[in-house]
Order: C-alpha cells, then structure tokens, then sequence
C-alpha cells in the first residue's frame, strides 16, 4: 500500500517518490492544479478556493495556496526545489471549478477560479495538456507517481484518467 500526502483545501504536495501517491478530495468550486516534470520525476498538486489574495492578505501569506494568484507560484516555488527548473519541461492538468450549491450562477466562484488559475498559468506560459473542469460534479483528485498517471473519481462517474 502506498503512503498518501493528503492536500487539503489551500495546500500543496510535492512528492517525487514513486511508493507514495498525492490526493486531495471533494474539489467542488476548488481549483486543482497538477504539476509534473517529467526530467525530475516530481510531482505537484494544489488545492485553490479562491481566486485573488486581495480579499484576505493574512491568510494569502499564512497560507498561499488558498489562492490561485498565491498558490501557484508557491507551487512553482515547490516545483524547482524537487527538481525542476525550466518551465519547458513542466506539464500542468486541471480539475475542478464545477459550480456547486450555486443553481442560479450567483456566485461564480468555480468559472472565477478556472479564470484565475488560467490567467496566473499563462503569466509563467504554462497552458493544461489536460483538463476536466466545469460541470456539477465533485472531484477527487489522485496522482500516481510510480504509475505517471492522475486519476479523477466522483460518486456520480466513478474513476477514470485526466
């Protein structure tokens, strides 16, 4: 059985050990960004919640990942310290932003997220090879670092590879 680095909502995990695997679950309007580099074997996932650090400084600095403008280069940051260091060599996938609990659009918060992550990602010129994002649904997010592969699972779907 592999040994699991759960990230939480506003958390990152980096891992390159191929025993280990990275999850985070219930991503509903959250935002997961995965980060591989194929050179150094690392791989990352991001947890955001929110789009912009501006509503809430205090908590952008004690925790980064909150935000989409903090959390990917926090990220990033994490990335190069595992091993990358050219953003060539950096694939990036996303999953989630669905809107949920918000029928009427009210709020937005899962499309102002993919807007966010999207605009920060361009900003370094990093675009998704991959993405499952919008919709309704929730979802869990697991990196398999010996397998190379992410896998997305929702009650409704069940498991398949981002």
């Amino acid at each position: 059985m592999k040994d699991t680095i759960y990230v939480g909502i506003g958390e990152f995990g980096i891992s390159r050990n191929p025993q280990q695997q990275i999850k985070t679950m219930a991503l509903g309007s959250c935002v997961g960004v995965i980060a591989h580099d194929k050179v150094s074997g690392a791989w990352g996932l991001l947890h955001i919640a929110l789009p912009e650090s501006s509503i809430n400084l205090k908590r952008a600095e004690a925790k980064p990942g909150t935000f989409a403008d903090t959390g990917i280069p926090a990220l990033l940051k994490g990335m190069r310290r595992a091993g990358w260091d050219t953003k060539n060599r950096l694939t990036i996938r996303l999953a989630g932003g669905a809107s949920i609990m918000d029928p009427n659009a009210t709020f937005n918060i899962g499309k102002r997220n993919i807007l966010a992550t999207k605009k920060i990602l361009w900003k370094y010129r990093l675009g998704p090879i991959a993405e499952h994002i919008g919709g309704e649904i929730s979802r869990t997010v697991i990196i398999d670092i010996e397998a190379g592969k992410v896998y997305l699972s929702s009650p409704a779907r069940g498991q398949w590879e981002l």
